[in-house]
């Protein structure tokens, strides 16, 4: 067992949000920190895909625009990235509810998603964020080409994400939140932990994220 996967105890947290564009590495940290603290993992795609089923177009045009203009993700880096940070802005409300209920009933947990924002996420308080950015894009394209060789080489999805994921990083430093560099991939879940629990004045590690 390494270190990433040692339980460490019930967290001084309650809400810890591993944020970033897509093809960041979320996921495997998200879960690596899961079994780290023994939490649950709540997924924002869990999220929109409730508020798909329930919601209609008009209520919520900018969480169905996948669906409704599918056409959209093909479009210039530009343009989907500003649709990228419409659903988001979207989406707070709904994440912000979650949140408040974890803090509320006192039960930890992990949320993971490519459309949370840094939020009410402070550097000691009980809601604690990482974000995660990979600015090379040939890098996020082989990631991609990993996790799913049946799609072939995703370059304009990787372009999109990092300029995406360029935008989600300025939003959580102005927040005060650590941005990581995904690699090394071996020790980045002991590095946003190490982050997370330095805490203000702390002694975080080098986070190497342009």
């Amino acid at each position: 067992m390494n270190g990433a996967d040692e339980v460490r105890g019930r967290p001084d947290w309650r809400v810890l949000v591993v944020g970033g564009a897509s093809g960041m590495g979320k996921t495997g940290v998200g879960r690596a920190l899961a079994r780290r603290y023994g939490v649950p993992v709540v997924e924002v795609d869990d999220l929109v895909e409730a508020l798909l089923a329930v919601t209609r177009p008009e209520h919520l045009p900018e969480v169905h625009v996948w669906r409704t203009h599918p056409e959209a993700a093909h479009q210039a880096p530009e343009s989907v990235v500003e649709r990228q940070i419409a659903i988001a802005r979207a989406l707070a409300p709904a994440i912000e509810a979650v949140v408040a209920n974890h803090v509320g009933t006192d039960t930890p947990v992990i949320l993971e998603g490519d459309y949370v924002l840094p939020g009410p996420a402070s550097l000691a308080g009980p809601v604690r964020a990482v974000f995660l950015h990979e600015d090379d894009e040939a890098q996020v394209a082989a990631n991609y080409l990993r996790r799913e060789p049946e799609s072939g080489p995703q370059r304009h999805r990787a372009r999109v994400s990092v300029r995406y994921g360029r935008w989600l990083a300025a939003q959580a430093r102005a927040a005060g939140v650590p941005v990581l560099a995904p690699r090394p991939w071996e020790d980045l879940a002991d590095r946003a932990a190490a982050e997370v629990q330095a805490g203000p004045g702390g002694a975080a590690v080098s986070r190497h994220a342009s």
